[in-house]
C-alpha cells in the first residue's frame, strides 16, 4: 500500500485510492459526486493523541464542531467520551441531538444573543466562555430573569502572535475576540459582583492551523500568570481551558503530535503549580481536517494559451477554503494512469473567477475519472452555501469495510423548501 502523507488511514491499493478497506471509486459511482468521504479511524486515532496526552490528568476534551458538525461526526466523538465546544444555538441543538448532555457542552463566541442565552441555560449548559465587558452584563440580565446561575469563564486575549493566516488569528490586539489580557483582572472582578454568575474558569484560544509548539508556550505562560492575578485577588478558577487551534499537514508542514505538545505544556503547567486543576481543551480541525476527502468527478480539461484547466464538478460552494484563505488542499487521482501528468488549475463550474481548488497541480486525468480533494474534513461541509443553486454534497463514513451514507445529496427542492412564491 502506498499511504499518503499526513493521511493514515487513506492508501492506494494497486492503483485504487482507498479510504480504510473501501475504493474510493467505488464510493463515487454508488452515491455520485461531489461526495465527502470520512475515516472514522482517522478521526479516534487523532482523538487518541490527546485522550493519550491528558491520560491521568482532570480534563475534558471539548470537540469545536464548527469545523465539522454533521452529526454523526459528533456522534463519534460524543461516544468516545468528548464534550463539545459551540458558538451558535443552531451548535447547541445539533450537540443534544447527537447524544450530548448539557454538561458536556460549553459556549464560546463573541456575539451570543440573549434567546441564545436562555436556551443555553435551560439546556444547563458548563460554561459560557464570556467575550467581552458586555456580554457579562447581558448574560447576568438573562440569568436573573430566568431564576438561574450561569458558570462562566472570561476568554482572554493574550496577544500572542499565533503565525498563521491572519484570518483565523483570534489572540491579537486587533482581533475581535477574548477580553484584552490588561483588563481581565478588572473584568472577572465585575464578574464576581454580577448577580446571576458563577465564575468557574479562564479561557483562551489564539487561532487556528498552528504549526508550532511556541505560540503554545508563550500563551499558557501569559495566561497563568493571569490565573494567580485573578486568585490573589480571591477569585478561585476551577478549570483553565487552552482552546485549540493546532494544525494538520495540508501541503508538507509538521505540526507537533497532539501528546508530544501537551507532554511539553503540561510540564510547564505543572512547574508553575497548576497540575491539580481541571484542563480544558477545544480541538477540531486536527481531529476532522485529515480524516475527510472530497470526491469530485472530472467534466472538461480545456487547453489554454497561458495555463491548462481541469474542470470539475466540485467548486467553492462545496471547498470554501481556497476561495476565502487561497488555502492548499492536495488533489490527487482516485485511479492512477501510467502516462505522464500534465500541469493544470483545477477548478469548479461556479461563475467566479475565485472558484478554483487548485493552481498548477500535475494530474495525469481524463474525463469521467475522479480526484480526492485531500484534507478536506474541517471547515468544508459546514462552511458550505448553495450559491449559484448548487446542492450540498452527500456524506459518508467509513467505518473499516463499512460505509454509512450521513447525508444525502441536497436537491433544488430541498433548497426552496421554506421559500414562498408571490401570490
Amino acid at each position: 500500500m502506498n499511504t499518503l502523507p499526513g493521511h493514515p488511514h487513506f492508501a492506494y491499493r494497486g492503483d485504487v485510492l482507498h479510504v480504510e478497506d473501501v475504493a474510493l471509486d467505488a464510493l463515487a459511482r454508488e452515491y455520485g459526486t461531489p461526495l465527502f468521504v470520512y475515516s472514522k479511524a482517522s478521526m479516534l486515532e487523532a482523538l487518541g493523541a490527546y485522550q493519550r496526552g491528558f491520560a491521568g490528568r482532570k480534563s475534558k476534551i471539548h470537540y469545536a464542531m464548527k469545523a465539522n458538525s454533521s452529526l454523526a461526526i459528533l456522534q463519534v466523538f460524543a461516544r468516545a467520551g468528548c464534550g463539545f465546544d459551540i458558538v451558535s444555538g443552531g451548535e447547541l441543538e445539533r450537540a443534544l441531538a447527537a447524544g450530548a448532555k448539557g454538561e458536556d457542552i460549553i459556549f464560546s463566541g463573541v456575539g451570543k444573543s440573549r434567546a441564545e442565552m436562555r436556551r443555553a441555560l435551560d439546556a444547563g449548559i458548563a460554561c459560557f466562555n464570556v467575550e467581552s465587558e458586555a456580554e457579562l452584563e447581558v448574560l447576568s440580565e438573562v440569568a436573573v430573569a430566568a431564576g438561574k446561575t450561569a458558570p462562566v469563564s472570561l476568554r482572554v486575549n493574550p496577544n500572542v502572535d499565533p503565525q498563521t493566516h491572519p484570518y483565523i488569528s483570534t489572540g491579537l490586539k486587533g482581533n475581535k475576540f477574548g477580553v484584552a489580557h490588561e483588563r481581565a483582572l478588572q473584568t472577572y472582578r465585575r464578574a464576581a459582583e454580577l448577580p446571576g454568575l458563577h465564575v468557574v474558569g479562564i479561557d483562551f484560544h489564539i487561532g487556528s492551523q498552528i504549526t508550532t509548539q511556541g505560540p503554545y508556550i508563550d500563551a499558557v505562560d501569559k495566561v497563568l500568570d493571569l490565573v494567580e492575578a485573578v486568585e490573589k485577588a480571591g477569585i478561585p478558577l476551577h478549570h483553565i481551558d487552552f482552546g485549540g487551534g493546532l494544525g494538520i499537514t495540508y501541503n508538507g508542514e509538521q505540526p507537533p503530535a497532539a501528546d508530544a505538545l501537551w507532554a511539553e505544556l503540561l510540564m510547564r503547567i505543572d512547574q508553575r503549580g497548576f497540575g491539580d486543576r481541571t484542563l480544558m481543551i477545544e480541538p477540531g480541525r486536527s481531529l476532522v481536517g485529515n480524516a475527510g476527502v472530497c470526491v469530485s468527478e472530472v467534466l472538461y480539461l480545456k487547453p489554454g494559451e497561458q495555463k491548462n484547466f481541469c474542470i470539475v464538478d466540485a467548486a467553492m460552494n462545496d471547498l470554501p477554503r481556497p476561495a476565502m484563505y487561497q488555502a492548499f488542499h492536495a488533489v490527487v487521482p482516485v485511479a492512477r494512469h501510467d502516462a505522464d501528468p500534465h500541469t493544470y488549475d483545477v477548478v469548479g463550474p461556479v461563475c467566479e473567477s475565485g472558484d478554483w481548488i487548485g493552481h498548477g497541480r500535475p494530474l495525469n486525468v481524463r474525463p469521467g475519472d475522479h480526484v480526492a480533494v485531500m484534507s478536506a474534513g474541517a471547515y468544508c461541509m459546514s462552511m458550505a452555501s448553495n450559491y449559484n443553486t448548487r446542492g450540498r454534497a452527500a456524506e459518508v463514513l467509513v467505518d473499516g469495510s463499512q460505509v454509512h451514507l450521513i447525508r444525502e445529496r441536497e436537491t433544488a427542492a430541498d433548497q426552496m423548501l421554506k421559500e414562498r412564491r408571490l401570490p
